[in-house]
């Protein structure tokens, strides 16, 4: 195809509405322009979630190109927030077109941008397809159910995602193993990462108070930190933990609001604790490589400590990434304030997991995707 007929093909249009989508997006929209000959693309940001100075932050940290069409749907119910990004990206596809819609991974504007590219007899894309949680209270399991149902091509990062999908009736020649594209952006920013005393010294805190050692904790699930009889015990199980080992917390709004509200802050407002505002992705990158063990219950934080070798200590009940369990350096305690002290004391005696980083995450997922996705517009476009 000449190089004026590839320029005058409608974009692939990438999909970013959270955090976390952003380290997925950056290696793809790098490899498809570093492609031979390169994928067209149009950056949307839906607004899901915003906050104008982390954004700027993050897509510096990742050398993404700002988007061309920012949503700014902000936040609101899962209804309302989906409802909203289905009205306004539909005029984004009137405007410039689209080859196919790439979605990436399990948030609201990843199902209402698929819904909408769908209804449209446009190909959706869907990175990081096949996990399951088996937990359909957890809104994200209802959008990667949802996404994955109608979308064209599924790359997947783990091939156990491969048997979800078959159980579930998706024909297997449309889920594509790649690898895990997080891991691209961990590998590439690795080396920029910023240093954990360093980040301490400039928050006006004692940077020889983890001299010996210290452990990282992110709450943030709701099912954890929006009610005061699941919220309380965990704090007091790290409050524990923190008398063994300092813990640096990089304090989420919704956990710091409701610790407020439930009159729980100050119990982390002890020598053991380290507390921090929200932080980049370079600083968490710098946290992270740094510790001795994570706590969390974030998603992506147990692929990233998984990558790194660094244990990690999961505060919920399933996870949808059980490679970090079975393969990895994760560890799945639920919220039982013993179970919790329990694995961190394990950690501390042991030294954890070690674990092995798994199957093609490698840093080569995005160029992966490029490569398949290129050849199957390709022979998707000559049938059209």
């Amino acid at each position: 195809m000449s190089p004026l007929l590839i320029d005058e093909l409608p974009p692939v249009i990438c999909v970013v509405g959270a955090r976390p989508n952003y380290m997925k997006v950056a290696p793809i929209i790098r490899a498809f322009a570093a492609h031979n000959p390169p994928i067209r693309t149009l950056l949307v940001h839906t607004g899901q979630h915003y906050d104008p100075a982390m954004k700027d932050r993050l897509f510096a940290d990742l050398a993404l190109p700002e988007p061309d069409v920012n949503l700014a749907v902000g936040s609101g119910s899962h209804a309302v927030q989906t409802a909203e990004v289905m009205k306004r990206f539909e005029p984004v596809i009137d405007e410039h077109g689209a080859r196919a819609v790439l979605v990436v991974g399990d948030v609201n504007s990843t199902l209402a941008c698929a819904l909408v590219a769908s209804k449209r007899h446009i190909p959706v894309v869907h990175v990081e397809s096949g996990l399951r949680s088996n937990d359909r209270r957890m809104p994200e399991e209802i959008n990667r159910i949802l996404t994955d149902q109608i979308s064209d091509v599924l790359y997947t990062t783990e091939r156990s995602a491969h048997d979800n999908l078959a159980r579930e009736g998706i024909a297997p020649e449309r889920a594509v193993f790649v690898g895990n594209v997080m891991i691209d952006s961990l590998r590439a920013s690795l080396p920029k990462a910023v240093p954990a005393a360093s980040l301490l010294a400039a928050a006006g805190l004692d940077p020889q108070r983890i001299e010996g050692g210290y452990g990282v904790v992110t709450l943030h699930r709701p099912s954890n930190v929006d009610h005061a009889e699941v919220l309380g015990p965990i704090i007091e199980a790290l409050h524990v933990v923190s008398a063994r080992l300092p813990l640096v917390i990089a304090l989420h709004p919704r956990t710091r609001a409701n610790l407020e509200r439930f009159g729980m802050l100050g119990r982390i407002d002890t020598p053991g604790f380290l507390l921090l505002p929200p932080q980049g992705y370079l600083e968490m990158l710098g946290l992270l490589s740094g510790a001795r063990m994570v706590l969390t219950d974030s998603g992506g934080i147990q692929e990233e400590t998984t990558a790194l070798g660094v244990p990690c200590i999961t505060i919920r009940e399933n996870t949808e990434r059980p490679i970090t369990v079975e393969q990895g350096t994760n560890t799945l305690v639920g919220v039982d304030p013993a179970a919790i002290i329990a694995a961190a004391d394990s950690v501390l005696v042991t030294g954890g997991k070690a674990g092995r980083v798994p199957e093609y995450w490698d840093g080569r997922c995005a160029e992966r995707i490029a490569a398949h996705l290129h050849d199957w517009l390709l022979a998707h476009d000559s049938k059209a």
